[in-house]
């Protein structure tokens, strides 16, 4: 837009771009100086073959695909830019190496929080030998150091950006202060889990939806007995959810500044905003040992309604919702289990992440002094490579769950996945 009112003004039509062909040699003069993409989406064959891989991208695109900052990091740790084991980063030159002979031509998912500052990710990147590759961890620290600069205003600009910045706290160790179950190796590696389970959700073009609203939770009659001791706990992460609930406001004023909020919309995000700041005040309250009312603990015993009624309110205008028996069963037909291919390597293989069936968590919390064994869920997180002629979609990948024929999980969830 800015390129186009410096060549043409103001007020530029269809007809006054067309018909100057003076104008349109400076506009693309000027376009010419403009920042090349940051990250290559086209096919490109290896330095020895196509040298200048920016004059090979470099291209006009109308309303083309946006900078991130994963896939960003994605680029900086494949080949081009990294190489095989065979040399050092100083001795590594692209035009001598390439994806059918041995080079990183498919990152790995732990990347990102690797290069987000998690020492667990890198650790285990490590011992699966990926700092071996030329370049890799010379390129890794670059984008640390890169990530580790980003001002919070960069990190808030998008959903996209604020998704990955309200995760972040999930990377660092839990010390003195935390319960005992979040000091470990085995919870460390339970929260890359939750992390990449989030961001394959995130490639997935899906939205966290929340909603402190509540849903039908059964009935009867006749008096019943009284009911075990039910309160539950929230996993104190404070930091994450104020992230989230600072995400929701933006989301919420973001569309309501631009015309695109409804009343019930705004409603909604209005409840998100509640529930996530009800959870961060419950989250400190535990880590400050205080007492919670009974107000809080009857939000966390109603919480997997409130997201199951809200998930059925953002759904109940789609035509495959209005056409089905019961809402339960549109549950059932549409589970969490979610798969999308993130990057893709010439030999005619993809990288494919994603989610699969909720898994269940068990974890010694206290509760009133005592500790007790508290149950929720967590992803199942999923990586691994797929042919390229036989991209995946969420139906595929379900059936491949349902008939237990899916990869296996990445080996680091063994510290915390009992099988």
């Amino acid at each position: 837009k800015d390129l186009v009112e410096k060549v043409y003004g103001t007020n530029a039509t269809l007809q006054s771009v067309a018909s100057d062909k003076n104008k349109l040699a400076a506009f693309i003069n000027e376009a010419k100086t403009l920042e090349p993409p940051q990250i290559n989406s086209m096919p490109i064959f290896q330095a020895s073959i196509q040298s200048d891989r920016e004059k090979e991208i470099k291209g006009f695109r109308f309303m083309g695909q946006r900078f991130t900052i994963d896939a960003a990091i994605f680029q900086r740790l494949v080949y081009r830019e990294v190489g095989d084991k065979t040399k050092s980063c100083q001795a590594f030159k692209p035009e001598e190496t390439g994806c059918f002979s041995g080079a990183r031509c498919l990152p790995k998912g732990l990347d990102i929080p690797a290069t987000m500052g998690s020492n667990e990710a890198k650790n285990i990147l490590n011992e699966m030998g990926e700092n071996q590759y030329a370049c890799y961890s010379e390129n890794m620290s670059k984008m640390k150091e890169y990530i580790s600069g980003l001002s919070k205003e960069i990190w808030t600009q998008n959903l996209s950006w604020g998704w990955l910045y309200q995760l972040r706290p999930l990377l660092g160790e839990k010390g003195n202060g935390y319960p005992t179950f979040m000091q470990n190796t085995a919870w460390l590696r339970k929260d890359l889990n939750t992390f990449l389970g989030s961001w394959a959700e995130l490639k997935h073009d899906t939205i966290l939806y929340t909603k402190q609203v509540y849903v039908e939770g059964g009935g009867g009659g006749g008096e019943l007995p009284p009911p075990p001791d039910d309160r539950g706990y929230v996993e104190p992460n404070p930091y994450v959810y104020a992230r989230l609930a600072s995400l929701l406001k933006m989301t919420k004023e973001g569309l309501e500044m631009r015309g695109l909020l409804t009343a019930s919309m705004k409603d909604n995000l209005s409840k998100m905003e509640q529930l996530v700041m009800s959870l961060k005040i419950i989250s400190e309250k535990e880590l400050n040992n205080e007492k919670l009312t009974d107000v809080e603990y009857e939000l966390i015993r109603s919480y997997g309604e409130q997201l199951e009624y809200f998930w059925v309110e953002v759904n109940k205008d789609e035509p495959a919702y209005k056409q089905t028996g019961s809402q339960r069963d549109y549950l059932n037909e549409n589970p969490a289990a979610i798969i999308v291919d993130v990057a893709t390597d010439p030999n005619g293989q993809v990288l494919e992440v994603g989610t699969g069936k909720i898994f269940e968590i068990y974890v010694v919390v206290p509760i009133d002094g005592k500790l007790r064994i508290a149950k929720g869920g967590v992803y199942s997180y999923y990586e691994f490579t797929w042919p390229m002629s036989d991209r995946l979609t969420d139906k595929k990948w379900r059936k491949l769950l349902n008939s237990g024929q899916a990869p296996e999980l990445p080996f680091w969830t063994n510290a915390f996945v009992a099988k």
